[in-house]
C-alpha cells in the first residue's frame, strides 16, 4: 500500500514537471506590412481613425503572450506542487486556481478563444488531480488517467500556440527499436 502511494507521488511529481519543461522557439520576425489597419467611424466626429487588428502581426503577438504568461506561471507553479508534501499541498492549489481565474478573466481577441480553452482546460485537470490527489479519494489507475489527460491537454495547448504564432511543428522522430538478438 505503501509502496503505491510512494508510486503514485512519484508519477504525480515527475508529471508535473514534464508539464513545465515544454519551450517553443520564439515566433518569426514580422514585416511591417503584415499589420492590418482597419477604420472605425467616431459617432460624435464621424472621423476615420485607425485601430489596429489584435488578430494581426504583430500585435497578435502581443496577445499571444499575455495568455502563455498564464501558462508558463501555471507550470511552474505546478513544477513546485509537485514538491509539496500531501498534507501541504493546499497552498500551491490554491495559487494554481487563482493563476487559471487570472487566465479566464484575461479580455483576449477572439482569435485566442480556442488557445484559452485548451489552456483552463488543461489548469482544471491539473487542478482537479492535485485536489482528488491531497484528498486520497482517487485510485493509482484513476490518477495515472488524470495525469496522462493532463499532459495530453497540454500538448493540445502547445500545438494550438504553435499555430497562433505561425510556428510549424515538426513531429519527433523516434529511434528504431533494435532488433531482436538470441542472447548466448
Amino acid at each position: 500500500m505503501q509502496k503505491d502511494l510512494f508510486r503514485s507521488c512519484a508519477i504525480l511529481i515527475l508529471f508535473l514537471l514534464l508539464a513545465g519543461c515544454g519551450n517553443l522557439p520564439a515566433t518569426p520576425d514580422v514585416t511591417a506590412t503584415e499589420v492590418e489597419v482597419t477604420s472605425t467611424v467616431s459617432a460624435s466626429t464621424a472621423e476615420a481613425t485607425p485601430t489596429l487588428d489584435p488578430c494581426s502581426r504583430p500585435q497578435l503577438e502581443t496577445e499571444v503572450q499575455k495568455v502563455h504568461k498564464h501558462m508558463r506561471e501555471f507550470d511552474d507553479a505546478a513544477a513546485l506542487a509537485s514538491s509539496v508534501p500531501r498534507d501541504q499541498l493546499s497552498t500551491s492549489v490554491n495559487e494554481l486556481q487563482r493563476i487559471r481565474r487570472d487566465a479566464e478573466d484575461e479580455r483576449i481577441p477572439g482569435c485566442l478563444t480556442k488557445l484559452r480553452e485548451i489552456q483552463v482546460q488543461h489548469m482544471n485537470t491539473v487542478i482537479n488531480t492535485l485536489l482528488a490527489f491531497m484528498k486520497g479519494s482517487v485510485d493509482e489507475q484513476t490518477l495515472n488517467q488524470a495525469i496522462a489527460l493532463a499532459r495530453q491537454q497540454h500538448d493540445q495547448y502547445l500545438l494550438e500556440y504553435a499555430r497562433v504564432v505561425g510556428i510549424t511543428v515538426v513531429p519527433a522522430t523516434l529511434p528504431p527499436a533494435p532488433a531482436a538478438t538470441a542472447t548466448p
